[in-house]
């Protein structure tokens, strides 16, 4: 398994800015987001605040990112991210594909939901997952639900499909769903995961479904469920002026570290994060 100096977790202004410090500092490091960089700032219609542009739209914005990253030649790496396990002297960080090992940390996935769905986080691990390409194997022959906010929750439905006996799919956000002919589309709001020591059916605004399984396919984690142990007060983690958190070696920067929600301090966090992380890189080698 290779090991990296630092491992960063999204790629919107923070986990960008915290990419381009570290590969100024010289720092080995693995950048996990997606090609899009960041829905929240790409459906930006109007920016009148980011230092540089009197007025810029979102997806221009978009493309000065890609082409800033592109002349640092950092890559991303498009896997969903669904745990960083702190094992003392390293991270071990598991995606839905891979396994790897870092000295450092740094999360930069944005807001993230403060309610979970009634019932969610009771029944995680007992019907209810974060991760289809991980617990697919326990899904076949089965009948399970994806909940989905966007591109990336459509192609983990239509990989189920392959696997389990019936999909249904809702769209908890409004998006374009390209669903195989066999999934079954689901209309309404999330009213209640329901079930005793393990899932028994979703409730919507319509209708109750008995299911095996409950897929809820966020664009980003929830702190506590993404790094356990983590400190996070109402949905937001805690971290200091120099963006470490409660577990050493673990820094956050942007949007999930509360308000207010403005690219120009996400930026700031992710350098600021970076270089806290590059020092102590510096010091774990002395």
């Amino acid at each position: 398994m290779e090991q990296y100096d630092t491992i960063i977790v999204g790629s919107g202004p923070a986990g960008l800015a915290a990419a381009i410090n570290l590969k100024i500092r010289r720092k080995r490091f693995l950048l996990f987001g997606s090609q899009r960089l960041s829905t929240a700032v790409e459906r930006s219609v109007r920016i009148d605040n980011y230092l540089g542009f009197a007025t810029i739209t979102g997806p221009e914005l978009i493309k000065r990112f890609k082409q800033h990253i592109e002349k640092a030649e950092i890559e991303i790496t498009n896997e969903q991210v669904t745990t960083v396990y702190p094992m003392g002297d390293h991270f071990s960080v598991s995606t839905s594909k891979n396994l790897y090992q870092s000295a450092a940390v740094i999360l930069a996935t944005g807001a993230s939901p403060t309610s979970l769905f009634p019932g969610e986080e009771r029944l995680l691990g007992a019907g209810v997952s974060y991760c289809a390409t991980c617990d697919a194997p326990i899904s076949k022959g089965k009948t399970v639900a994806v909940l989905g906010w966007g591109d990336e929750a459509v192609g983990e439905a239509n990989f189920l499909a392959e696997i389990a006996a019936k999909v249904y799919y809702l769209p908890v956000k409004p998006h374009k769903a390209a669903l195989k002919d066999s999934i079954i589309p689901l209309t309404g709001s999330v009213k209640e995961i329901l079930g005793d020591m393990k899932i028994r059916s979703l409730q919507t605004s319509e209708e109750n479904i008995e299911l095996d399984s409950v897929f809820v396919l966020r664009e980003s984690l929830p702190p506590g469920s993404l790094v356990p142990g983590l400190e996070a007060k109402d949905g937001f983690v805690q971290a200091d002026e120099k963006m470490q958190t409660s577990i050493p070696g673990l820094f956050a920067a942007g949007d999930l570290t509360g308000k207010p929600h403005q690219l120009m301090r996400a930026a700031g966090q992710g350098q600021t994060a970076a270089l806290t992380a590059a020092a102590y890189l510096d010091e774990l080698r002395k």
